[in-house]
C-alpha cells in the first residue's frame, strides 16, 4: 500500500456502480481510506460529467489524493476529468498501462470501463495505479507545467 496517498476518492455512474462497490471494498481491505463519492444505486441514471466533479472537486484542495471514476465507457469520464487543469486522468484496461502512465505522465485519476474490464483485472489495475511511482525528471516536470 502507498502511503503517501491521503485518501482515494471514488465515484461511478449508474453503469459503474457494482465494479466501484467492488473496488472500495478491496482496496479498503487493504488499508486504503477510500472515500465514496456515489452514485449507489445502478438503476438511478446519472450523468457522467457530474460523478468526475465530485471527485475533480475533492482534489482540487488534497493535492496527496487520487481519483478512481468508473463508467460505462472509460472514456466519458477521462474526458470530462481532463477538462480540470489539476487533473491528469487516464483510461487504463490493465495493470502496465496504468504503470506507465503514471511514471510518464503523473496520471492522479484512474478511469475504468465497466463494460470492458472484469473485477478482478480492475483491481489489479488500480493497484498499478496507486502503487506506481512518478518519475519525476526535467522532462517530465516541464511537460505537466505545460498542460497545467
Amino acid at each position: 500500500m502507498n502511503k503517501s496517498i491521503s485518501k482515494i476518492y471514488i465515484s461511478a455512474d449508474h453503469r459503474g456502480v457494482g465494479l466501484k462497490l467492488y473496488l472500495i471494498e478491496m482496496l479498503s481491505a487493504v488499508g486504503y481510506l477510500v472515500v465514496n463519492l456515489g452514485t449507489d444505486d445502478p438503476n438511478t441514471m446519472v450523468d457522467f460529467p457530474e460523478i468526475t466533479e465530485r471527485v475533480t472537486d475533492k482534489m482540487l484542495t488534497d493535492k496527496t489524493a487520487r481519483g478512481i471514476i468508473v463508467c460505462g465507457s472509460g472514456a466519458g469520464v477521462q474526458i470530462a476529468a481532463n477538462r480540470f487543469r489539476h487533473i491528469r486522468a487516464s483510461r487504463c484496461e490493465r495493470p502496465d498501462q496504468a504503470r506507465v502512465d503514471r511514471f510518464h505522465d503523473d496520471v492522479n485519476v484512474l478511469t475504468l470501463s465497466a463494460d470492458d474490464i472484469d473485477a478482478e483485472m480492475a483491481m489489479l489495475t488500480a493497484t498499478a495505479f496507486l502503487e506506481s511511482p512518478f518519475d519525476a525528471i526535467e522532462r517530465r516536470i516541464r511537460r505537466i507545467k505545460m498542460i497545467s
